[in-house]
């Protein structure tokens, strides 16, 4: 399972850190080609070369070496990584991830990495009960980051409880069970749509709406983690997509509308999360207008309908779901949604709801079926969220 399977190792100040090198060796004996990062007080329990020599790899604990000026670059060991494990992860290391501190090389290819992190936790009893810590690890639970309890038993200090990371075995099982779980949707065609349209006014102006197409781009992350074939359609935006995703760049409805329709054929799944504007300019200005003391008055025409265009000719075969942006009567309005086009699935977002809808790093959603059932859940980070969508997805008889 994870033969080939590139593993970034990160270390920090605790004693469990002896037992990293039992993970190591584990993780090499399943085929994983593993590199580490240490920090600077890692080194006081176990020492760079144990950690080199099982590794088969140089291990990274400085930005550069003073005698040589040579550079160890975090940037390319965030894009080298399939994945992050950091154990021991101590209270000052999840506090330094959890608020954004970037002091030492772990911490700055944390926050580069596009993959995902496992971290396991490991210190004393009462520090892991402090709520300090606890509000930290739920951050970073919430920004999309997998934790590995910790185990209940003896602790160095002495006494008795939480704390103690977990055994190198059972991280093992758990860095296996994460990537078996991530080709379910292998030989799968799935047809993403993110962010908003521009709908021109002159050559300067348009009109659009705060979608930023992170939750989409979310999307179609997740469904190339899970082995689709994705393509995604996306309005203007700031989000960058991995290059396994073949990405549409679109600007207007028009445009949108045109590139879904070019590639539905052959979708399995098309999750419909963008923001399309309902109206575009009837005309477009060929110059800027210019600012005149009497009111100016454009004519906007009703944009084509592209979830109601699928829901229309959508197959069998198809799974479509659509997303419901709402202010008041959030539930009616979203089953409404679901029943007149002919959908799957319906995410429904509400304004109400603090740190949902866009232009954050959060969502919470319900998501409708077919059958008017509700799933409800709790605010989460937009990457989450996504695994959330296609969990629900993927139950889908």
């Amino acid at each position: 399972m994870l033969s080939g399977k590139k593993i970034l190792v990160g270390v920090t100040g605790g004693i469990a850190a002896y037992k990293t090198a039992t993970l190591i060796r584990l993780l090499k004996k399943e085929g994983a080609h593993v590199k580490v990062i240490m920090t600077p007080s890692s080194k006081n329990f176990i020492t760079p070369l144990t950690l080199s020599t099982l590794s088969n790899n140089p291990v990274y604990s400085q930005f550069s070496d003073n005698l040589t000026g040579e550079w160890s670059s975090h940037v390319e060991l965030a894009l080298w990584a399939d994945l992050f494990v950091v154990a021991p992860a101590t209270a000052n290391t999840i506090e330094k991830m959890a608020t954004g501190v970037c002091d030492n090389l772990l911490l700055t290819t944390y926050f580069s990495l596009k993959t995902k992190t496992l971290i396991a936790p490991a210190m004393d009893l009462d520090m892991y009960l402090h709520p300090t810590v606890k509000e930290n690890i739920s951050k970073l639970e919430v920004f999309g980051n997998r934790i590995i309890a910790p185990g209940n038993g003896e602790l160095a200090s002495g006494l008795i409880g939480e704390g103690r990371m977990e055994e190198p075995e059972n991280i093992l099982s758990q860095i296996t069970d994460y990537f078996s779980t991530k080709k379910k949707l292998s030989k799968k065609k799935v047809l993403i749509t993110a962010g908003a349209t521009r709908e021109q006014i002159d050559p300067v102006r348009f009109i659009s709406n705060k979608s930023t197409g992170e939750m989409g781009v979310e999307l179609a992350e997740e469904a190339l983690s899970l082995g689709a074939e994705v393509i995604l359609v996306i309005g203007p935006s700031s989000f960058n997509s991995s290059e396994g995703i073949k990405r549409i760049d679109v600007v207007s409805a028009k445009e949108m509308y045109e590139a879904v329709h070019d590639n539905i054929k052959d979708a399995d799944i098309i999750v419909m999360s963008a923001a399309v504007a309902d109206y575009t300019p009837e005309k477009i200005n060929p110059s800027k207008i210019k600012k005149q003391d009497n009111a100016l008055n454009i004519k906007l025409s009703p944009t084509k309908d592209i979830l109601h265009s699928i829901g229309k000719i959508k197959t069998k075969n198809q799974i479509l779901v659509g997303f419901a942006l709402e202010t008041d009567n959030e539930v009616e309005n979203a089953t409404s949604k679901l029943k007149r086009k002919n959908l799957d699935l319906i995410v429904l977002n509400s304004l109400n709801d603090k740190g949902a809808g866009f232009g954050g790093g959060t969502n919470k959603i319900t998501i409708i079926g077919n059958n008017n059932k509700l799933s409800n859940y709790e605010l989460k980070s937009k990457s989450e969220v996504a695994k959330d969508i296609f969990n629900k997805i993927l139950s889908l008889p």
